[in-house]
């Protein structure tokens, strides 16, 4: 099995700088690294102190400048913000800097809090049709002399400067839940994101599933890989596990907040949840949490990473965002390289510098 690294600047105190915030995101990325994980990905939000991240290539051309092996992802960027020849471009010159490192990854988008700034209040599902117009436009883009007509943009005959040094293109990504996103996926030869967020095992099967069932569908495709996405914490012990599912139950709290676009938000920072409020949500319960998220010791983790190998997982994403403090992460990233990736990848020699 593979690993990479899912991370994002995120800010609980507005009295902590950005800039410390961002060389903390490097210092995790640097360690992924020495660890042996093979790509680190950065995702898209706008205007959102929770999850900061307001365009993925400049994270990723700055992290090129301080690692020499790991890959660079975007993870992702979100289809309806973008222009499909801007974002050929864009990430044409990002393959160069980062020489060939380039994994793109693109999403329809999830918050509507963004929708309601970038795109005028579209609905949120409405971007799966960007997504599915611009996979295929930023493709003919980079075969040059590229004339696009489709339901969201036209333009005349284009070769984007510069192009990818990786050819025909950079790696492509499709974050995919439904059943059409899997099957878009596979009839575009891209790989696939899932993700099940705060859900459990059950979820990762269906999300399987359904990718399998979108390969059967097109038996002339070739298989590419899948990457499962989830939120991860080592711990030592059964005490450790109950303070992490504490925290996770506060941080899915404020995602569902921002998810459901509806409490008051001030210089970014969403109106605080009281104790009443965190402890309302059963679906974010410390005991939900507990069972669901990959939480636990190595022995536990290494028997959750092998059932998700046996579904046919290729990839799997250590998703770092949590709310804890720098130094918990990165604790918990290090046991992780230490305990785990030896273990799964069948190299003893593997452990964080």
């Amino acid at each position: 099995m593979k690993f990479s690294l899912f991370v994002h600047m995120e800010r609980n105190d507005p009295a902590k700088p950005h800039s410390e915030l961002l060389d903390e995101l490097v210092e995790l990325v640097e360690i992924a690294e020495a660890g042996g994980f093979e790509i680190a990905w950065v995702g898209e939000h706008h205007g959102m102190e929770f999850t900061i991240a307001p365009n993925p290539f400049i994270y990723i051309t700055h992290l090129a400048q301080k690692t020499t092996t790991i890959r660079l992802g975007t993870g992702t960027v979100v289809a309806p913000f973008w222009h499909p020849l801007k974002l050929a471009g864009e990430a044409g010159l990002t393959d160069i800097i980062t020489d060939g490192r380039l994994e793109l990854g693109i999403a329809r988008g999830a918050y509507q809090f963004e929708f309601d700034r970038l795109c005028d209040g579209m609905p949120g599902p409405e971007g799966g049709a960007h997504l599915r117009e611009i996979i295929p436009a930023i493709k003919g883009l980079w075969s040059k002399n590229y004339t696009h007509k489709g339901e969201i943009w036209n333009f005349p005959e284009t070769t984007p400067s510069p192009l990818p040094l990786q050819q025909p293109h950079p790696p492509i990504w499709v974050a995919a839940r439904d059943i059409s996103s899997h099957e878009f996926a596979v009839e575009n030869d891209c790989n696939v994101m899932i993700t099940p967020l705060w859900k459990g095992d059950e979820e990762v099967d269906d999300l399987m599933r359904k990718y399998n069932e979108a390969l059967a569908k097109n038996p002339g495709k070739p298989r590419r890989e899948v990457m499962l996405c989830k939120h991860t914490h080592m711990v030592k012990n059964e005490r450790e596990a109950q303070d992490a599912a504490k925290q996770f139950n506060k941080y899915f709290n404020y995602f569902g907040a921002w998810f459901m676009n509806k409490r008051p938000i001030q210089d970014g920072f969403i109106e605080p949840l009281s104790e009443e409020e965190l402890a309302a949500n059963p679906m974010y319960a410390p005991d939900v949490m507990r069972r669901d998220l990959l939480i636990g010791t190595p022995e536990e983790v290494i028997t959750r990473l092998r059932l998700y190998e046996s579904w046919g997982v290729d990839q799997f994403s250590y998703w770092i965002d949590n709310g804890y403090p720098h130094e918990e992460k990165k604790k918990s990233l290090i046991r992780f390289i230490e305990h785990i990736v030896p273990v799964m990848s069948g190299d003893p020699a593997r452990k964080a510098s």
